[in-house]
């Protein structure tokens, strides 16, 4: 994947390397499919819980605004319920079969998104106040609970002998995505990570849930291990393409695109993989940025820095290299996951349409 710099300097990521364009409209459809037949189930899951967090999972879901009124939010890309039900038809299945595994991934993925916006500190998501910000601090630890709760209820009230596989990968899945939440969390107090931390950490944070939602629809469909272990495997993948690309929109993405401040992940004092690519390359610009940020980590007014001081940050790890090295490890990520398809018989169509789905990851601004 090639990234271009844009003219107030955010990523414009482009096609892959030996990849057309995306058909953006056929991945258009393949989300608004996940979304249309998820969503009905993934209310009526949310209608579950108890007042007040049936509103607040609601207000998080984009259904409903701070007062309580209805509306249309932004409810997220929807990549994962797409990749589930285009699972199950990779196994011979029906996509709806799938959609009990969407809506179990995705309440998972939302489990983590409202429990890591108020460990990060995110006032924003989807261009909304998060919700520990409008509903405070113990909604959002209450209800991201209740939502891996669902998660696994979910599928388990099928009965089925697949649908215990499926929860088996959901709940390994969950445990490593915490295990890379935890990483990242570590990792901001340290001065220096290594690239192979940071990308296991992001193979847990990330990669370990699309390759849930990569596998599960067709687990529940009947496929055998072997073919969701492969399935799996091109999902990680995914996964670490994506984080990659997410990366590089932390630093230098368009707030207006990403619905978050500009450069996030520095505010933040993350040890994202531009960061640590930067810190490992050497050289003047690597030795200049190690100095500062160690600065940094020490600062009492950390939270005041301008924004000079911050685009400063981002131009030294561009310097030294970083930038560039983490555009490349999307491209090569990617590669790695398409490559694993070809392990897999599946319906050329179903095939096609998986690395439409990959090339949309890495072709993003948002």
């Amino acid at each position: 994947m090639s990234v271009s710099t844009g003219t107030r300097g955010e990523t414009v990521p482009t096609a892959p390397p030996g990849h057309p364009a995306v058909d953006t409209a056929d991945v258009s459809a393949l989300l608004e499919r996940g979304r249309t037949l998820s969503t009905p189930v993934l209310r009526a899951a949310v209608d579950r819980l108890a007042p007040p967090m049936d509103t607040v999972a609601a207000y998080h879901f984009g259904w409903i605004d701070a007062q309580g009124n209805p509306a249309d939010g932004d409810g997220g890309k929807a990549v994962r319920p797409a990749l589930a039900l285009l699972s199950a038809e990779a196994a011979g299945a029906a996509p709806e079969v799938g959609v009990p595994g969407a809506v179990a991934v995705e309440l998972v993925h939302n489990f983590s998104l409202l429990h890591d916006d108020l460990m990060d500190g995110d006032e924003q998501r989807r261009h909304r106040d998060t919700v520990w910000k409008v509903h405070g601090p113990a909604q959002a630890i209450l209800v991201g609970d209740a939502l891996f709760a669902l998660a696994n209820e979910l599928l388990l009230e099928l009965g089925t002998v697949e649908a215990g596989r499926a929860t088996r990968r959901l709940t390994t899945a969950t445990r490593k995505l915490i295990d890379g939440q935890a990483q990242d969390i570590s990792y901001e107090h340290r001065e220096r990570v290594t690239v192979e931390e940071c990308l296991e950490m992001e193979g847990n944070k990330t990669g370990a849930l699309l390759a849930c939602a990569v596998s599960i629809g067709a687990v529940l469909g009947g496929a055998d291990d072997r073919t969701a272990d492969k399935l799996e495997e091109y999902g990680y993948h995914l996964g670490l393409a994506f984080q990659a690309v997410d990366d590089l929109l932390g630093i230098w993405g368009d707030p207006e695109s990403t619905g978050k401040q500009t450069w996030s992940d520095l505010r933040q004092r993350k040890k994202s993989l531009p960061v640590v690519a930067a810190l490992a390359a050497g050289g003047p610009a690597s030795e200049r940025l190690g100095e500062l940020l160690a600065a940094d980590a020490k600062s009492s007014d950390f939270d005041s820095f301008s924004e000079e001081e911050f685009a400063a940050r981002a131009a030294l790890i561009e310097e030294a290299g970083g930038r560039e090295w983490t555009s490349q490890e999307a491209r090569r990520q990617h590669a790695v996951a398409i490559t694993a398809l070809d392990e897999v018989d599946m319906p050329a169509r179903v095939r096609d349409q998986l690395v439409a789905l990959a090339d949309f990851v890495v072709v993003r601004k948002r």
